[in-house]
């Protein structure tokens, strides 16, 4: 289980359509966060680092710049709980309270995976 951090010029609210289609279309990711003016974006799910950035370049013709993973071991007990708690979860993500909710979201996520 990994969590990435990658940097993306996000210019406008199409590069930043662009960037959010290209993420939803990945299988391997399980959720994702775009911080538009930092220009930052986490990935989280079971992937290759490097196999998502190479996805991700392809597909939005954007320079990507991998800035931090962190991958996360999981044995069979936790992995049945966190499916557990995660289907009565509502999304992590709404759009209007993104910036509020931004760094309760990647503590929260992060912390859950260890």
């Amino acid at each position: 289980f990994c969590c990435m951090v990658m940097r993306i010029h996000i210019d406008c609210n199409g590069c930043y359509r662009k960037v959010r289609r290209a993420l939803i279309d990945i299988q391997e990711l399980d959720t994702h966060l775009i911080e538009k003016k930092q220009g930052r974006v986490s990935v989280w799910g079971r992937f290759i680092p490097q196999d998502i950035a190479i996805k991700i370049r392809k597909k939005t013709n954007r320079r990507v710049e991998i800035l931090e993973i962190q991958e996360f071991s999981i044995n069979n007990n936790e992995q049945q709980q966190m499916i557990m708690s995660h289907e009565d979860q509502k999304p992590l993500i709404s759009s209007w309270n993104l910036e509020a909710n931004q760094n309760h979201m990647i503590t929260s996520s992060c912390v859950t995976c260890t």
